[in-house]
């Protein structure tokens, strides 16, 4: 009997996760980015943009994850919803630029480690960031060589981390809060009628989306939640909001306790570590190296969680045959995908070497574009298609407002692609996310024709929750 992945993560872990996975590194580096890409204090436009984009996608993702909660995420609900007319092309190519985009995600938040020690070591090189780097993820990918609810209770005590080093950030800031700084825009900071403002904009939602990223985490974990019918949307929702209450805060407070303009210095400490900077002009250097090791653990800590539930991506797709089969096989001791694993932290390696020799910005515009194609537009799609398809499928959580969210999501995640190459100029983040898709399509035809599978064979429809009884499967008590 093949082995089976077990319901062990309850609703506070499942919160843990996503909001250790979406805070992270991610808004310590990315404040001066939003700042800079405003062009001042006006940058919170952006975190309210991307806190709107996040909220619509993730009612997206508490629908589907709710009604589908099986290992895998986007692949689950790609395979159930576009079976009818192309197979299993759309889950295959899911996959495929998963394995891309999501360590890419992580590549940042080991990019974003670096940057923060070299606060507390001054005159380290960058070959020796970048084998500090390496050696971070060659750690997580160790660490994760375990069993699952041994990792949720670890994310649990790192998200506490987390959140004290938010704290003193936080109080720090308020406590030394100038509402001048924070309140004082420059003239025509919001000038509706100049293209300037809205490339802004699109650059800051980029970056504010991209910080609100990990929300998704617990639906690759979707056959790990308990009562998911409940426990999944919940962790989505609750995740959001809280994140996005932190985030405000957080931006106003670092606006009101440094002077913005030196967040455009590429040299300056207010640049490259900017919480550290915070708290050295307002407790010293002292309190500023403690933080620091916070926000180092919060780094560890995000890209921790990431690799969790993104090595659970390619397994579900093997174990259904829509994937290479070797990415099916779990570790006999421990219950985890060993393949999916490594492959995450293979990738993740090379993205981070990518961001450290590029810049994080670019780094950050060549994942979502990735993303956007195969997960962003067709998951939005995929809800009109599924209450279409499968009407009388089991739906414990809908989507408020219904279509609405969808379709904000989906105008959202166009502004973010169409402006992709102006916001990286010199890279092409749209050019290359389509010759990854076109690549993985023409994988999908080799590897179709060899398992003799739609279009070089039947296609096969398998409506796999549709009369599924997920909570019967839990045991008594849970």
């Amino acid at each position: 009997m093949s082995a089976t992945l077990s319901r062990r993560i309850g609703l506070f872990q499942a919160i843990a996760i996503n909001m250790s996975q979406m805070c992270g590194i991610g808004p310590f580096v990315t404040i001066p980015l939003m700042v800079a890409a405003f062009g001042g204090p006006q940058a919170i436009i952006g975190w309210l943009a991307g806190a709107v984009l996040a909220l619509v996608d993730g009612l997206v993702w508490a629908e589907l994850g709710a009604s589908l909660p099986g290992s895998g995420g986007s692949y689950v609900y790609l395979r159930e919803a576009f079976q009818y007319r192309t197979g299993r092309l759309m889950p295959f190519l899911f996959v495929w630029t998963a394995m891309l985009f999501i360590p890419l995600i992580m590549s940042t938040g080991v990019v974003g480690f670096v940057q923060y020690l070299a606060y507390l070591w001054p005159h380290m090189t960058k070959p020796q960031g970048d084998l500090v780097g390496l050696a971070m993820i060659v750690l997580v990918t160790l660490l994760l060589w375990r069993r699952v609810e041994r990792i949720a209770k670890l994310a649990t005590v790192m998200w506490g981390v987390m959140l004290a080093a938010v704290g003193a950030v936080l109080l720090a800031s308020y406590t030394h809060f100038s509402p001048s700084r924070a309140f004082t825009w420059p003239a025509h900071a919001v000038d509706l009628t100049h293209g300037h403002f809205w490339l802004g904009f699109a650059a800051g939602l980029t970056i504010g989306i991209y910080d609100y990223l990990g929300y998704n985490t617990t639906a690759y974990l979707g056959a790990e939640i308990k009562n998911p019918g409940r426990v999944m949307p919940r962790s989505i929702i609750y995740s959001i909001v809280g994140i996005m209450v932190i985030y405000l805060l957080l931006q106003i407070g670092v606006l009101g306790a440094l002077d913005w303009h030196q967040m455009l210095d590429p040299n300056s400490i207010a640049s490259t570590s900017v919480a550290s900077a915070v708290l050295q002009a307002t407790w010293g250097k002292s309190a500023a190296d403690v933080v620091t090791v916070l926000i180092l653990v919060t780094a560890f800590a995000s890209v921790l969680t990431g690799l969790l539930g993104g090595s659970r991506v390619p397994y579900d797709a093997a174990r259904d045959g829509v994937f290479f089969r070797s990415y099916s096989r779990l570790h006999r001791k421990h219950e985890f995908p060993t393949l999916g694993l490594l492959t995450m932290g293979v990738v993740t390696a090379i993205g981070f070497l990518i961001g450290r020799h590029t810049d994080l910005n670019t780094l950050i515009n060549l994942l979502t574009t990735v993303m956007v194609i195969v997960q962003a537009f067709a998951q939005v799609l995929a809800v009109t298609v599924l209450r279409k398809r499968q009407p009388d499928l089991r739906r414990p959580y809908t989507m408020w407002r219904y279509p609405l969210p969808s379709l904000v999501a989906a105008l959202g995640w166009v502004a973010i692609y169409g402006y992709a190459d102006r916001n990286a100029p010199g890279y092409h983040p749209i050019e290359w996310s389509l010759a990854w898709v076109a690549a993985g399509g023409a994988a999908f035809a080799l590897w179709s024709r060899f398992e003799r599978i739609w279009p070089f064979g039947p296609k096969e429809i398998r409506e796999e929750f549709r009369n599924a009884d997920v909570e019967s499967e839990l045991p008594v008590g849970a």
